[in-house]
């Protein structure tokens, strides 16, 4: 199942802000394209406070939700406050949270938006407000669904909010693939960093994540795989520092999917960054990983 609502790309911006809002309405276009759209599902579950308050203080959840966020503490996040960003945050966080539960029990789901790995348990950074993949995560666990859980970041930049949230977790392992000299200055430490130099190219990058999934697979028995597919590896990308081609895009969506199905791990994906400003080419980017899922058997 993918997991989708309209109100991803409903949300106004000031001109040429650099969050590429309209990406989301674009992609669903194009997977119905591909042929999925009996697959897509407009999720209208929104992330309940309980849910958020399992990796969020409550005081920053509340100021969130009831607009009383300090000046600075808006600018940080990245986005103007709006009662539609408060709305569109509950119900993408909250398809993540059914997207999960969803592939635990049918083996696969992804969430056309998400993967805000950059939102700490006290804060907004980075166009992240609540860390949706932790809190799925804590939720499954919570609720009695996984003992092991594996948080897959593949966004060019490090998860520092989920290595931050997560901090001492045994149960919740996370392991991230970035780049090294990008967003953020200052790192977080995961359970695993794979720290890649500027400039990495495809055989080097597929290498070390072949690496990375069979190392914490091996050690970890995760019941499931929470995957970040952030689409800001690509070479075209604005704040990537990757040299990726859209050919090793698709190989890394093709060996995560394999890996998983080979392994019979459930997986869960969230869509990520990706910040071209030609929009067209950044959802035929995120497009790759649809592509991929066409020729696995995963969707049922």
């Amino acid at each position: 199942m993918l997991y989708y609502n309209p109100i991803y790309s409903d949300l106004t911006l000031p001109e040429r802000h650099r969050f590429p809002i309209l990406k989301y309405a674009m992609l669903k276009q194009q997977i119905e394209r591909l042929g999925l759209a009996e697959h897509i599902l407009i999720n209208h579950q929104k992330a309940t406070p309980a849910q958020l308050n399992l990796c969020h203080h409550v005081d920053y959840v509340n100021s969130f939700c009831q607009g009383t966020m300090s000046a600075p503490d808006i600018k940080r996040m990245g986005f103007p406050w709006s009662e539609n960003l408060v709305e569109r945050t509950l119900l993408s966080v909250g398809a993540s949270i059914h997207a999960a539960h969803q592939a635990l029990e049918q083996g696969f789901a992804a969430n056309l938006s998400g993967g805000y790995h950059h939102a700490y348990a006290d804060k907004a950074t980075g166009f992240c407000i609540f860390n949706d993949l932790a809190i799925a995560a804590c939720d499954l666990i919570d609720k009695g669904k996984a003992e092991t859980i594996l948080i897959l970041d593949c966004d060019v930049h490090q998860g520092d909010g989920t290595a931050a949230i997560l901090k001492g977790r045994s149960d919740i392992i996370t392991c991230s693939l970035h780049c090294e000299q990008n967003f953020p200055r200052l790192k977080e430490q995961s359970d695993y960093d794979f720290a890649l130099p500027k400039g990495t190219r495809d055989s080097q990058y597929l290498d070390t994540l072949e690496q990375a999934l069979s190392l914490c697979t091996r050690l970890h028995n995760p019941d499931i795989i929470l995957y970040n597919a952030g689409a800001d590896i690509y070479v075209q990308d604005e704040l990537g520092n990757f040299a990726i081609s859209l050919e090793g895009v698709f190989l890394r969506e093709e060996l995560i999917l394999s890996f998983c199905q080979q392994q019979h791990i459930p997986l869960m994906c969230a869509l990520g960054g990706g910040y071209q400003r030609d929009l067209a080419s950044l959802v035929d980017v995120h497009t790759q990983l649809f592509r991929a899922l066409l020729r696995s058997n995963l969707l049922k």
